[in-house]
């Protein structure tokens, strides 16, 4: 059978990654996050896990080379403050951070890659074992967006693409096309929660603002869909409902929704609408 390497961040992503590959037929070895991965990872029938701290490169390569890994996958979210605080690096990705003109996530991941490449070990489309998940073009709701969503999408989006290629504002969320959030390290939920709070801190019942949030998420402009790849789950959801937002856009062909149907049936139980773009 052939080998399939996959390292796991955090997440239900590499848990859908795992169960695809053992499907057809892959024999797969996770290099699982000691900081990050769920331990549940471990009863999914995977060849072999091997727990790794952050920043343990040299470990990892030693790791796939044992296995005879030739061909990997990186799955899920490695929170980006971890780079300024859990990351203990050995030598070699000392070497490599040293190297860094800047420290974003695709220069960072992107480096591994190619170390990871130099050492006979090709990093994957992580989203190509999953394709079935990822948003489809138009309404995927029952509800489209309105006239004032439609019009937040548009404003969002064009805020978002200038923003995402300094790897920050992959998320922001409009309101009456004012920016009320723009994400930096904190990730999509904590970005949504936080333009939240900042509407119910409004004062009076008078508002120039519709109070009704639009959430907009985008793929880089030059995405690598080997890493980092926009992901929305029933948490995103979740914390919509609660932040009183009515609208989520998201791209369409390059954001995985990871608990398939399953988000779009509480979206719609919620009145919130979810548009591929």
């Amino acid at each position: 059978m052939a080998r399939l390497g996959l390292i796991a961040g955090n997440g239900k992503f590499p848990f859908l990654v795992l169960d695809a590959a053992r499907a057809q037929g892959y024999e797969v070895v996770v290099a699982a996050i000691r900081e990050e991965t769920d331990p549940g990872i471990e009863s999914k029938g995977a060849s072999a896990v091997y727990w790794l701290s952050l920043g343990e490169l040299s470990k990892l390569i030693e790791t796939f080379k044992r296995e005879g890994v030739t061909r990997a996958v990186m799955a899920g979210q490695v929170k980006h403050k971890q780079i300024f605080s859990s990351i203990k690096p050995d030598w070699r990705l000392a070497k490599l951070l040293l190297s860094l003109g800047t420290r974003n996530t695709d220069s960072l991941l992107g480096a591994v890659a190619k170390v990871l490449a130099d050492e006979g070990i090709v990093l994957e489309n992580s989203t190509a074992l999953l394709e079935p998940l990822l948003a489809k073009p138009g309404a995927l709701t029952r509800r489209a967006p309105s006239e004032v969503e439609r019009k937040n999408v548009e404003y969002g989006r064009a805020v978002a693409r200038q923003l995402a290629e300094y790897d920050i504002g992959q998320t922001v969320v409009i309101a009456e096309s004012a920016c009320v959030a723009v994400e930096a390290m904190e990730g999509t939920d904590a970005t949504i929660a936080r333009a939240g709070e900042i509407m119910r801190s409004l004062e009076g019942e008078a508002s120039t603002l519709e109070r009704a949030l639009t959430v907009v998420k985008i793929a880089k402009p030059a995405q690598d869909m080997r890493f980092d790849v926009p992901v929305i789950g029933l948490a995103t959801i979740e914390t919509m409902k609660s932040a009183g937002a009515s609208c989520l856009a998201i791209d369409a062909g390059r954001c995985l929704l990871l608990d398939g149907d399953v988000i779009v049936q509480a979206a719609d139980a919620a009145g919130i609408c979810i548009v591929g773009e």
